[in-house]
């Protein structure tokens, strides 16, 4: 640990010797181990390490970036050197120069101790709960009389540790624990296939897979799946109120708002990697949903997948509020662009690891619940459908035009569910999609998810999620393969 601080103090002292108005260094290492079961069959199992120190400068008005897994005095000199390099070639071309603003720097350590470390348990039992998880699909697949036709399962098991100190003062590190498992299975019968994702994911030890109860989880999704491919009916077209569950507004919160409320979008910089945004400064304060409507993105939930207390340049984590009961209120900002927009950073900048540099940001974005429970929001409807889960979607690079295609959704007859539905699509817009919210369920629930940003590729551990939401008079229609 001593010899880590030396290393990054050297590595901002260089920087600032070298003319850097503004240097931070950062050390990141990622100790896991992954395991992946394929149809019942151990795939692949692997231990990896990763660690090294990124150096990011502001000289001459640019920024530039170096990085270094060689964890020495010279290796994080020759890391400084070339982010001052980077950071004079920029400068030559840009046509505005970038400030970082004002912020009060965190000084602080934040340890997140496992209840259960990952290495108490065994990799035989890691195998063989993955293998047990398998074996409830095949069962409760075949109970209902279809054929689970593929399944995989991958488990990763992971320790961060990240420092970052900059010249301004921030001294923050962080250790903490990530356990994520992703499944997959593709369930085949009556002419029909359906395939489910599950992704979980918490800043915890081996206990979060304790409380998964996965051998349950598996077995209840596999059922609803192989329900639907058995004996779901065609969903009806046509405007009506639809119901949807909290993981696909929480898909609907991450893509439509978060990805939209991030301000380097804004600026142009993500148009060529991840896309653009259908906000502008004009919109700020300006009215996207109905009042029901609050989207916040918030680091701090304990034991959350995106948890963090500080950001990559040292900066305090908050609650943002997106949107605020249907109106745009707030955007994802860092130091580079709280500045640009005279607003200041709300801890939003973040690097996947040690060679990348921090960019604007999620974290866990959710919609706010309500105060109705599942049933009463099914029984003011009189003919439509809830839609529980879904299977696919689209959206475009602006985050405007989306399109969801559900997996477990049933028939809403007289304000009670009935008949399961086949493939139900909704087709919409975002204004259209939050505007029509009327009503909220009570209960918040959240998902996990890697977010994908940036070039090079950044991913990122974030939760999304929120309650069932009832949307009123929407489009609802079919995919091609089932009309």
């Amino acid at each position: 640990m001593a010899q880590v601080e030396d290393l990054l103090g050297h590595a901002i002292k260089v920087a600032s010797r070298l003319g850097a108005k503004y240097a931070e260094a950062r050390f990141e290492e990622h100790r896991g181990e992954l395991y992946v079961v394929r149809n019942g069959v151990l795939d692949a199992s692997a231990h990896s390490v990763s660690r090294g120190v990124g150096v990011r400068v502001l000289y001459n008005k640019a920024l530039g970036f170096g990085s270094t897994s060689t964890l020495t005095r010279r290796g994080v000199e020759e890391a400084a050197k070339r982010a001052i390099e980077f950071a004079k070639a920029s400068s030559r071309i840009l046509s505005k120069g970038v400030e970082m603003s004002e912020e009060k720097m965190g000084r602080d350590r934040v340890i997140c101790r496992p209840r259960v470390k990952h290495e108490w348990v065994e990799t035989g039992d890691k195998v063989g709960l993955l293998q047990e998880a398998d074996k409830s699909i095949v069962e409760a697949a075949e109970r209902r009389g279809v054929k689970p036709v593929a399944r995989f399962f991958q488990l990763d098991l992971t320790y961060l540790e990240k420092h970052v100190v900059n010249t301004d003062g921030a001294d923050v590190y962080l250790h903490k624990p990530l356990t994520t498992l992703l499944c997959i299975f593709n369930i085949r019968g009556n002419g029909r296939s359906l395939q489910r994702h599950l992704h979980l994911g918490e800043s915890r030890g081996w206990e979060a897979v304790e409380r998964w109860r996965l051998d349950d989880f598996v077995t209840e999704e596999t059922e609803a799946v192989s329900a639907a491919v058995k004996k779901a009916v065609e969903p009806p077209e046509g405007s009506m109120d639809v119901v949807l569950g909290p993981e696909i507004i929480g898909l609907v919160c991450h893509e439509s708002a978060g990805h939209p409320g991030e301000a380097d979008r804004m600026l142009g910089r993500e148009a060529a990697q991840a896309g653009e945004t259908y906000i502008t400064r004009e919109h700020l304060n300006t009215r996207i949903g109905s009042e029901a409507v609050t989207i916040v993105d918030d680091p701090t939930i304990p034991g959350s997948f995106g948890y963090y207390l500080y950001d990559d340049e040292g900066v305090a984590a908050r609650e943002r509020v997106l949107i605020e009961n249907g109106v745009i209120k707030e955007l994802l900002h860092n130091r580079e662009t709280g500045a640009e927009f005279g607003v200041g950073s709300n801890g939003a900048s973040r690097a996947s690891n040690y060679n990348r540099e921090p960019i604007v940001r999620m974290a866990n974005t959710y919609m706010r619940p309500g105060d109705h429970s599942l049933e009463e929001l099914i029984e003011d409807v009189k003919r439509g459908v809830y839609i529980k889960s879904y299977m696919e979607w689209n959206i475009d690079d602006k985050r405007w035009n989306q399109r969801y295609v559900g997996v477990e959704a049933y028939l809403i007859e007289n304000g009670r569910p009935g008949k399961m539905v086949f493939q139900p699509v909704i087709d919409l817009t975002t204004r259209g999609l939050f505007s029509s919210i009327d009503a909220l369920g009570k209960e918040l629930e959240f998902y996990a998810g890697y977010c994908g940003k940036g070039d090079p590729m950044q991913a990122l551990p974030v939760w999304f999620g929120g309650p069932a939401a009832r949307l009123r008079n929407i489009r609802l229609g079919r995919t091609v393969l089932s009309a």
